[in-house]
């Protein structure tokens, strides 16, 4: 297994940023750029690291906030991917608006996401899951070799994501969380877009929302 998760809490909202790095081809993705993401620019750049490609979990504006700054370290601007059914989220701000925050413009995603697919981290192999109810488009991504899972904002330790946004639906959320993380192997980490790392099976015995 060659595949290194670097986690960085940043910005006003607490958010974690992932670093995906395939340590046998130093190429990467970052997943969620948020706010004050230039320090993670800054490691990127130490290392040397092959930044490809920036992937969301979903559109909200904390989770892209730092979408732009990556897409420029290189010509033609690095990919950006999301599920479609985020891109209108994604293009009015992502929400940013409801909490009185200006976003500035922000570039268009061209790489977009289905369930099941199948993405690269230089030779690592990285599932797509579909997981609508925090947002219509909300993603999840699978390392099976790794064995763990980014879950952005559709769970977190003994809690879940918000259903009272704009496309949230706390039926979906559930149904979500059943079929597609607790689906998993007992022992995947759970990687969320805020608070600590915990597992699927601390989440099926603890989780209040989940019994």
């Amino acid at each position: 297994m060659t595949l290194e998760i670097l986690t960085f809490s940043l910005g006003p909202l607490d958010n974690n940023t992932y670093l995906l790095v395939d340590t046998a081809t130093n190429q990467a993705v970052i997943v969620d750029p948020t706010f004050d993401s230039h320090r993670i620019a800054e490691i990127i750049l130490d290392r040397r690291i092959d930044l490809t490609q920036i992937w969301l979990t979903h559109a909200h504006f904390d989770h892209i906030a730092g979408a732009k700054l990556f897409s420029q370290f290189r010509e033609p601007p690095l990919p950006i991917g999301i599920h479609p059914d985020d891109l209108e989220l994604y293009r009015s701000g992502g929400g940013a608006g409801l909490f009185g925050i200006q976003m500035p413009e922000m570039p268009q995603p061209s790489l977009f996401f289905e369930h099941g697919q199948i993405l690269q981290v230089g030779e690592e192999e990285i599932e797509v899951r579909h997981t609508p109810g925090h947002s219509r488009g909300h993603v999840i991504f699978y390392a099976a070799q790794a064995n763990a899972a980014i879950v952005g904002d559709l769970i977190f330790q003994n809690a879940v994501g918000r259903t009272d946004l704009p496309g949230g639906s706390s039926t979906q959320l559930l149904k979500s969380i059943y079929q597609q993380v607790l689906s998993l192997p007992p022992e995947t980490r759970l990687l969320p877009g805020h608070g600590p790392e915990t597992t699927v099976q601390e989440e099926a015995d603890n989780n209040p929302y989940l019994n």
